[in-house]
């Protein structure tokens, strides 16, 4: 694990920028953290990431993008749109 500040906030990271704590996350936080893979945030990535956050609260495990896409109304097609090459890892990051 390595301690990293992101947005002004000391996080633990492990070995691929992954915070190794959900509870530290906030959005300002997420928000940092998008621009550090070239995101930039939208209405449409927030409300990804929110369900994800929320469905992964409740279920114990990151969910699938098809889950994604069935819950939001966000067709996996704009994920990956949203979420260029990688969109699981990109929103779980």
């Amino acid at each position: 694990m390595t301690a990293t500040t992101i947005a002004g906030t000391t996080v633990d990271v492990n070995e691929e920028g992954f915070l190794t704590d959900p509870q530290v996350w906030s959005e300002e936080l997420g928000a940092e953290l998008a621009k550090l893979i070239g995101i930039e945030m939208t209405d449409a990535h927030w409300q990804a990431i929110r369900f994800l956050r929320e469905d992964y609260a409740a279920m114990g495990e990151t969910p699938t993008l098809r889950r994604v896409s069935m819950q939001t109304g966000i067709g996996v097609k704009e994920l990956f749109t949203l979420f260029p090459s990688k969109p699981a890892k990109k929103m779980a990051y």
